[in-house]
């Protein structure tokens, strides 16, 4: 829509002979049809020096009207409480904070949502609402892992890299989006289309918006994310590949339903993103999360699961991951029956999965699935260089 409007414009100044010029965000160019290259023109888009701002600014003779309420723009108030605020002010200093003391351990917090909320740089809604520019967090990052480098101490190294490769990832994705705006609304890989459209079920929709599925660091995360607007990577990951794969949900309506809720939400990693952990790309590798698995590995004691799902208090620390393996009479001796205090799993997850993976394998293999996916790799597949791509430090640290 703004890729429309925006040539409508272009079209009009050049009808009454006035300048039009765009200026790139992030080094994404609108029309970009070609992965090649991207890389480096956004290395060196990021690399250009930051110009001064300007010492005054014209303003238009417009009244100004002021900032709207919700209730006036015919939108419910907000019931988050953020942790975070917004402003420049406070986006700076969360930087400063992150690549001086919060970054440290990095690499190993991110995941957790226990360790993650301190762990993460936490930027992701100054950049989503531009607060602070994407050019001046890689040039603080860049200066602060050549001072570690230097330094030769710990890993603040190590975890500098892996924040800075997820800083490139922000610009492809977006540039995904730019380039083909309709992975919005429709399937990457068209040759996907039907395979879970018509199977979509209501009720499992609400129980996982809800927070009820019965798997408890599915609900607890959910629920923090309605309290908050935010929690990591690999939660949100957790989150789609449940609604996916065990739920069989088609991605469209999740999406939605996390991007109103998500005080970070930016448009190109985020339809990105549950595309391809709902298997919809033809170009990425199935993820399918456990998320018992997932519980037991990023909030080990049940501290998050407990702080959210307050049902659960009472349960020890040997069954608060998998809440429907409690012996009946534990149950009962606890006062948290599954079933009737807190819901049992609505699907069973070896069985929902085994089914996504049979269905999913057979859609693969079909003939305009492939001849989708090469398409789909023409225009998205990654350019970047092997620094950036986490799996790539990974085989060649093996080898």
């Amino acid at each position: 829509w703004t890729f429309d409007r925006d040539r409508r414009v272009a079209r009009w100044c050049r009808a009454h002979r006035i300048p039009w010029h765009e200026a790139p965000d992030r080094g994404v160019n609108r029309a970009r049809r070609h992965p090649a290259g991207f890389a480096r023109a956004w290395s060196g888009h990021m690399d250009a020096p930051i110009p001064p701002p300007p010492r005054r600014l014209l303003a238009a003779d417009v009244p100004a009207e002021g900032p709207r309420t919700p209730q006036e723009l015919g939108l419910p108030p907000s019931t988050k409480d953020p942790v975070q605020q917004g402003g420049e002010r406070r986006a700076r200093t969360t930087v400063v904070s992150f690549l001086r003391e919060r970054g440290h351990g990095y690499s190993g917090a991110m995941s957790s949502p226990v360790s993650g909320e301190q762990g993460c740089s936490r930027l992701s809604p100054y950049l989503a609402w531009g607060c602070i520019s994407m050019r001046e967090v890689h040039q603080r990052t860049e200066r602060r892992l050549a001072q570690a480098r230097r330094a030769r101490g710990g890993t603040w190294a190590r975890d500098l890299t892996a924040f800075r490769s997820r800083l490139r990832w922000n610009g492809h994705f977006v540039q995904r989006l730019e380039s083909e705006p309709a992975s919005e609304f429709q399937n990457l890989n068209r040759g996907y289309d039907g395979m879970r459209e018509a199977d979509f079920d209501a009720d499992h929709f609400a129980a996982w918006c809800a927070g009820r599925t019965g798997y408890p660091m599915v609900d607890a995360v959910m629920r923090s994310l309605h309290a908050t607007g935010w929690t990591t990577f690999r939660m949100r990951a957790m989150l789609i590949s449940f609604a996916a794969h065990d739920l069989w949900l088609h991605w469209r309506s999740p999406a939605v339903f996390l991007a109103r809720h998500f005080l970070d939400f930016e448009p190109g990693i985020h339809f990105s993103q549950v595309q391809m952990q709902s298997g919809t790309t033809g170009i990425n590798r199935l993820r399918i999360y456990d998320p018992t698995k997932q519980a037991r590995e990023h909030d080990p004691d049940g501290r998050f699961i407990r702080r959210w799902v307050p049902e659960l208090q009472a349960v020890p620390d040997d069954w608060i991951h998998a809440p429907w393996t409690l012996p009946p009479l534990l149950q009962h001796s606890l006062g948290v029956v599954i079933g009737r205090d807190y819901p049992a799993p609505i699907v069973d997850h070896l069985e929902a999965v085994r089914r996504a993976r049979r269905i999913e394998e057979a859609w693969g293999a079909k003939p305009r699935v492939r001849d989708e996916a090469q398409r789909v790799f023409a225009e998205h597949g990654s350019r970047l260089p092997a620094e950036a791509r986490p799996w790539e430090r990974r085989r060649q640290a093996r080898r």
